[in-house]
């Protein structure tokens, strides 16, 4: 073989490697192939599930830190369905993050994935829908703050700067996002109920009689 075929063929050789490389980066930092789906909703990378698992209804909630409506839904209609339907079995719940509304709302969701990583998220989702203030992007989800929050919950800081520093799971509130998109989720918070025979959409922060009248028709 010439010198030209040697040094295309090492080209070759180096363009093949670099893509597999690049696949398995992907793949391993998405997990795009992997993970749960919930009627035609891939849920892989949203939350861990909120209730049994097995449960017969899971409620797929869209949602950003920052949305006032998704506060409202936290503090007013929440509650009611984890008293109900989440605690006696009947539905789980998994939220997926649209992190739209300021340049604070994908930092704020990534560092809900970094207290996964401690086995903590719930606690971190609930404490920061606790703490949000009334003007999206006035600080109160900058880094400084999210890391306030981890060292109130008692996570290992070390670990958890690292991560959200390293933007860790920006590919995953990247994905879940365009699940949203993909959707037809315009804005949060946006809801998908899930049942055994079938789906149904609802949008905004919607009381418990909403909620309660789809889930009961379900079960």
């Amino acid at each position: 073989m010439n010198k030209i075929g040697v040094i295309i063929g090492a080209i070759v050789i180096a363009i093949i490697a670099g893509v597999a490389v690049s696949l398995s980066t992907s793949t391993e930092t998405v997990n795009l192939d992997m993970g749960r789906t919930h009627g035609t909703i891939s849920t892989a990378m949203g939350s861990p599930i909120l209730g049994d698992p097995s449960a017969p209804i899971t409620i797929v909630e869209f949602g950003d830190y920052q949305c006032h409506q998704c506060y409202n839904w936290f503090h007013n209609t929440k509650p009611a369905i984890t008293r109900d339907y989440i605690e006696t079995g009947k539905a789980n719940l998994v939220f997926v993050d649209l992190a739209f509304l300021g340049r604070d709302s994908p930092k704020a969701a990534q560092a809900s994935y970094c207290a996964e990583d401690q086995e903590m998220y719930w606690e971190y989702h609930d404490i920061l829908y606790m703490s949000q203030e009334s003007k999206i992007d006035n600080g109160w989800a900058n880094t400084e703050r999210l890391k306030a929050f981890a060292f109130s919950l008692g996570l290992d800081m070390e670990l958890f700067d690292s991560c959200l520093d390293s933007g860790k799971y920006s590919k995953r509130v990247q994905y879940n996002s365009q699940q949203a998109r993909d959707h037809g989720v315009r804005g949060t918070p946006g809801f998908f109920i899930v049942g055994p025979d079938g789906q149904e959409q609802l949008g905004g922060a919607q009381p418990f009689s909403v909620f309660k009248q789809v889930l009961d028709k379900m079960i």
